[in-house]
């Protein structure tokens, strides 16, 4: 067959007009996704009542709330440096209970450590059903129990961070190197020795650092735990909020929003010291460590200073590991400390199971009236309505926000700066204090959950797109470059489809987030079916149980229809 027959039926078979290529079942997914989000953010903010008119009437009494705040009546010192003491003793109790309560959970979840698939199996279950459960809501039911006081606080902290903890330990004992676990099962080490010898060493460094984030996290959700009843600087904001004395509210918001900074930078102090790597993050704490401490060595340098130091076969007492002992020993002293302050207030131990089974006949048997079924379905219907219209929110502002902090996207070193300044900022406001300032403006309902859960999520959405626009792969937007493409014509055709998947799993995250914090900011007056818990607590405990049943079926069906949508996408 001669070369020009063969090119005559090879244009032959060719259609006679351009083809796209096929689009792959993940592009499909994703696209759906986006439609289906838009659709369910735009019916959720028309379910909750939130107009632009409403926004702008409340932004015309911020005048005048602000002139009700000043001047301020600021605490005695005593009694600030006492709550915060309080506060801290409640959070590093309530950490450290989950994080010893973590580690035989994260033993069970972890595929090459569980003795079998049923293990594997319940200490998932555990860690979704504890990470599930609201911490505000456990704080009330342990109430029951023990009565109002610290150690309420203590366990429904303690409890609730089992499932990150644990989730995050679970996930790093499965990516850790098998060669020490196989050398201690070839000497005969049982499954425990082989945990402790092998598994353990390597696994302490991300431990450590997975505790010291979560009790980041439990001091800004002790704020809200004191609006159940829980000692400490969110108890003294709740009676200031509840008694309309915005002059003292402000200055305990103020002492909250300090503390937790202050926090940040502790925290970010230990994990160098502890774990020899400086902070990497943009947040405030951060760059503060950054710019106030030297870079740490490295490995290869602490060895050879070790061998020069010390004799072979024994470890030298060098500065680092003078300052890593310190550390852990003020650490333990710490803990303790705190449990002799959280022991004194309030709430006991004592009859602990006599009261455990009192409680119990007050929660079951779970039950609901039959004229309230249809009130518990719209509450449900307007807590989902409330996360939907809040991820809304924030993703149109975080896409603004996140393209102009992108080092890849942004138009100026400046612009870039002023964008990702203004995220640190955002993050660090606690989205209690938002939900109690947009409820002082607009009014009780779900429309200040909306706004406080909304420009929460800017901070925290604003960052990961940020993140991840900066992570595309080059090259796609150097040939358009190079082709004389203008920057707003490289961000669409190469820039953002490269992302387009990241931002769909991090919107997830942030409406599998928004669920639970809706249900908590109901508490406070956000609406929703928080709102109703808050009041069967105090009035049928029955009802209670069975709303918190109802929250927990929500909380599960969206986590599974998130991972089953992610497993889709990757």
């Amino acid at each position: 067959m001669t070369a020009p027959t063969l090119a005559k039926r090879e244009a032959a078979a060719q259609p006679p007009w351009p083809t796209l290529a096929k689009p792959t079942r993940a592009r499909i997914v994703t696209n759906a996704l986006l439609i289906g989000l838009l659709i369910a953010g735009v019916w959720s903010l028309q379910g909750v009542g939130l107009s632009w008119e409403q926004v702008t009437r409340g932004t015309e009494y911020a005048g005048s709330f602000l002139a009700r705040t000043v001047p301020f009546v600021w605490p005695s010192l005593g009694e600030a440096l006492w709550l915060c003491a309080l506060t801290l003793a409640i959070v590093f109790c309530g950490t450290a209970l989950a994080a010893v309560l973590s580690i035989p959970v994260a033993y069970l979840a972890a595929r090459n450590t569980a003795p079998n698939r049923f293990g594997v199996a319940l200490g998932r279950f555990l860690g979704v059903t504890t990470r599930a459960a609201p911490d505000a809501i456990m704080a009330m039911i342990f109430a029951l129990i023990i009565g109002q006081g610290a150690l309420a606080g203590v366990l429904a902290l303690g409890i609730h961070s089992i499932g990150m903890i644990s989730k995050l330990t679970a996930d790093a004992i499965e990516q850790i190197d098998d060669g020490p676990v196989l050398a201690l099962r070839a000497a005969g080490a049982s499954k425990h020795q082989q945990f402790w010898g092998a598994v353990w060493p390597q696994i302490l460094p991300a431990f450590i650092a997975i505790v010291l984030h979560r009790a980041d996290i439990n001091l800004r959700v002790s704020v809200i735990l004191g609006f159940v009843g829980v000692a400490g600087l969110g108890q003294q904001l709740s009676i200031a909020m509840q008694t309309l004395n915005y002059r003292e509210a402000m200055p305990f918001a103020i002492i909250i929003f300090v503390l937790c900074v202050l926090f940040e930078v502790v925290s970010a102090l230990l994990r160098r010291s502890l774990l020899g790597a400086q902070p990497e993050g943009r947040s405030i704490a951060h760059r503060l460590v950054r710019r106030l401490t030297n870079e740490p060595e490295s490995p290869e340098a602490m060895r050879i200073a070790h061998a020069a130091q010390g004799r072979e076969g024994r470890i030298p007492w060098t500065p680092d590991r003078v300052r890593s002992v310190t550390l852990i020993w003020s650490t333990v002293l710490i803990v303790a400390a705190s449990v002799v302050l959280a022991g004194s207030q309030g709430s006991s131990f004592a009859n602990f199971w006599q009261n455990l089974a009192i409680a119990g006949g007050r929660l079951w048997p779970p039950s609901l009236a039959q004229e309230k079924w249809g009130q518990v379905a719209l509450a449900l219907v307007e807590t989902v309505q409330i996360a939907f219209a809040a991820t809304l929110f924030a993703v149109v502002f975080s896409m603004l926000l996140g393209a102009l902090a992108a080092r890849n996207v942004s138009p100026s070193p400046g612009v870039r700066a002023g964008a990702r300044f203004t995220l640190v900022v955002i993050r660090g406001l606690p989205e209690l204090l938002l939900a109690l300032f947009f409820i002082i403006l607009t009014g009780l309902g779900p429309g200040a959950a909306v706004l406080a859960l909304g420009i929460g999520g800017v901070g925290l959405l604003g960052k990961l797109i940020a993140d991840s626009l900066e992570e595309v792969n080059p090259g796609p937007e150097q040939a358009l470059f190079a082709v004389g493409a203008t920057r707003p014509q490289v961000f669409a055709a190469a820039t953002f489809p490269q992302a387009v998947p990241s931002f769909v799993g991090h919107t997830l995250y942030l409406l599998d987030t928004n669920i639970r914090s809706a249900t908590v900011l109901g508490i406070v007056g956000g609406g929703g079916i928080g709102y109703m818990l808050s009041s069967a607590a105090r009035v049928n405990q029955h009802e209670l149980l069975f709303l918190l049943l109802c929250v927990l079926v929500i909380v599960f069906l969206v986590e599974g229809l998130s991972t089953l949508l992610r497993k889709m996408l990757a």
